[in-house]
């Protein structure tokens, strides 16, 4: 499972290019003796293994995100990325090389289960085309009664796993935004409309609408992540473009987060004789737990890490389109603490000195292992 992820590691690939890392856990996981592994969703990989305790049609998920991310690597470990600009900076390979030892080992063990886990390597969690979205319009889940998903969590000590029933993630949707202005000399600002200034104006206010018009109790996060205009340096700019994102938790809020931001920019630009283009990309609705799937977790849990290490805790407010998973069939979406300070691993998802405790990657490969079984077996219904 190291080795898996060490080679991951070092061989990143981003979202929807992922053709290298599908040719090689196909190779790993049927050398491991797993069958009929076959691609989906682009350059994802699903594989069914049966058991054989019994007959039954119950089935479940287990999914492991595969993509990397466009951020140089300056971690300093020894297996560091050797494609520069590219890094698992958020630990899918950490959930890949999961998947794959849950994999191998629920093949030993299908005598000891009824039913069905379908592992799912998915790609593009991280970008457009969304790879849980095409899982979903492939018919992944169609068959499936529930579904289970990891991530690794820099926040919590390795050792400890956390969830908790309900929204868990938030939704994410993007913005692109063109501000228009009139190019003129910068000794002259007046002969122009300075697409900058406008730009600036626009960013500032948009921060209210978190602070000023949400509850704060209700999660909403407005993000700025990109601006881009000007050149010259005696020229006023006649065109910026912004990005960023918008991340709520409730469909309303989401609703009135979009209404609030074009009405401020369009103000805006009105005001000051600029002209606007808005774009909005509606993304992944949040991840919602089923508090029945969340039980079984936390019982897997307890048998393998002590209850007193199953934490119930909040969900998070970055976005995983697992969340089409949970909108799909009851689901269930933990985190694996990977925080050690004695290894420097420390450092935030997305962060170009992330780095991971690989001592807690058999305890999540054998808590999804574990979730599994225990959801097959169960006699009732959830």
């Amino acid at each position: 499972m190291v080795d898996v992820r060490r080679h991951l590691h070092r061989n990143p690939e981003l979202s929807n290019e992922e053709r290298e890392t599908q040719a090689y856990l196909k190779q790993v996981l049927e050398t491991a003796g797993l069958k009929a592994v076959r691609p989906v969703a682009g350059f994802g990989l699903a594989v069914d293994i049966v058991g054989t305790a019994g007959p039954s049609n119950r089935k479940v998920v287990i999914r492991a995100d595969i993509d990397a991310l466009p951020i140089n690597e300056t971690s300093g470990v020894p297996f560091t990325s050797e494609r520069p600009g590219v890094m698992h900076a958020c630990g899918h390979d950490a959930h890949a090389a999961m998947g794959y030892a849950a994999a191998v080992l629920l093949e030993s063990q299908k005598q000891s289960f009824s039913g069905t886990v379908r592992l799912i390597f998915q790609p593009a969690e991280e970008a457009e085309p969304l790879g849980g979205r095409r899982v979903i319009a492939e018919g992944l889940l169609d068959d499936v009664d529930a579904a289970i998903g990891i991530h690794v969590d820099p926040y919590t000590p390795a050792g400890r796993i956390a969830v908790g029933a309900g929204p868990y993630t938030l939704a994410c949707d993007t913005f692109d935004v063109v501000v228009t202005g009139n190019s003129a000399h910068a000794a002259k600002p007046s002969d122009g409309v300075d697409a900058i200034a406008v730009a600036c104006s626009m960013v500032t206010e948009l921060q209210k609408i978190v602070s000023r018009e949400i509850d704060p109790y209700d999660p909403l996060v407005v993000s700025v992540t990109g601006i881009e205009g000007g050149g010259a340096y005696n020229v006023i700019a006649p065109e910026v473009r912004l990005k960023g994102t918008i991340r709520s938790g409730h469909e309303e809020t989401r609703q009135k987060a979009w209404h609030r931001l074009r009405q401020i920019l369009e103000s805006l630009a009105a005001a000051h004789g600029a002209g606007v283009d808005i774009n909005l990309h509606r993304g992944e609705p949040p991840v919602v737990n089923s508090p029945d799937m969340v039980d079984i977790v936390r019982r897997a849990g307890a048998e393998v890490v002590g209850r007193d290490n199953v934490l119930n805790a909040p969900g998070w407010t970055a976005a995983d389109d697992f969340a089409f998973y949970s909108e799909k069939c009851p689901s269930v979406y933990f985190r694996l603490g990977i925080r050690n300070e004695t290894i420097e691993a420390v450092y935030p998802l997305h962060h170009p000195k992330f780095r991971v405790d690989e001592r807690a990657l058999p305890l999540g490969a054998e808590i999804l292992a574990r979730t599994a079984t225990a959801f097959l077996m169960e006699t009732r219904e959830i």
